[in-house]
């Protein structure tokens, strides 16, 4: 048992991993503490604000990744059956519309057994596919961010996938 808790206590913070990944891009970003660190990436579409937060004591990286949208209460309806659809064929993570109505894409990680190396890989990887993830679904969160006339026909229009560009 005195080795599980040894283990357990090596555990480093991905957050060092998520700066030296951020340092390797040249990109700026704000370590607020040691469990929480947030940057904004420019996109196709648009900016995203990256949240990185630390939970030393599940050994979990909650990330989000967070339009600068914000969807009107009005329309918040329709968005919770738009996201149930989306949500449907995400297979990492999932989208949410929290209380401040500013839609992200969110995933949780448990880093227990990662190895520097193999934590820095995937903390890449999660932000790569976040921002895919996050330009898949742009037209649908931009039109509900529109404070018009929505109605279910526009909303599965604007979450289809295209292919090319216009």
């Amino acid at each position: 048992m005195t080795d599980h808790i040894d283990f357990l206590d090596e555990i480093s913070n991905p957050l060092d991993s998520v700066e030296d990944i951020l340092s390797g891009q040249d990109w700026s970003f704000n370590r607020m503490n040691d469990d929480e660190l947030t940057v904004t990436v420019a996109a196709r579409h648009g900016t995203y604000r990256m949240v990185f937060l630390w939970q030393e004591q599940f050994s979990a990286m909650q990330f989000s990744c967070q339009y600068n949208l914000s969807i009107p209460t009005d329309h918040r309806g329709l968005m919770a059956n738009a996201l149930m659809d989306v949500n449907a064929d995400v297979w990492l993570g999932h989208f949410d519309l929290p209380a401040n109505g500013t839609p992200c894409f969110r995933h949780t990680s448990l880093f227990r057994g990662q190895t520097q190396t193999s934590g820095a890989d995937f903390v890449g990887d999660l932000m790569e596919i976040a921002v895919a993830e996050c330009e898949r679904y742009y037209p649908l969160f931009q039109m509900m961010s529109d404070t018009g006339t929505m109605d279910h026909s526009l909303l599965k229009l604007a979450a289809q996938d295209t292919a090319g560009e216009a």
